[in-house]
């Protein structure tokens, strides 16, 4: 299973890199593969590389999902640790 995440573009370097912010780590990626790219935007992120831009609202409501999932697993590990 692959997955691809939306990331926030935050600085660019130059036309084939840019760096990201990944849920609040700000990593160096690709984005050769992108047109018209600024900074603020959103792309979709797989293995290092920028798909394509996404509507900045979508890329909140998945980032927010992320996040919710994230607390409800730290949730149930603690309700098993006990």
């Amino acid at each position: 299973m692959c997955l691809a995440i939306p990331v926030k573009i935050e600085e660019i370097i130059d036309a084939e890199t840019a760096i990201a912010d990944i849920g609040g780590v700000r990593k160096e990626i690709n984005v050769a593969l992108i047109t018209d790219l600024s900074v603020g935007d959103y792309v979709i992120m797989h293995v290092g590389y920028a798909l394509n831009k996404i509507d900045p609202e979508e890329a909140e409501k998945t980032l927010a999902l992320f996040a919710e999932l994230d607390e409800l697993s730290q949730q149930q590990a603690i309700e098993a640790s006990q």
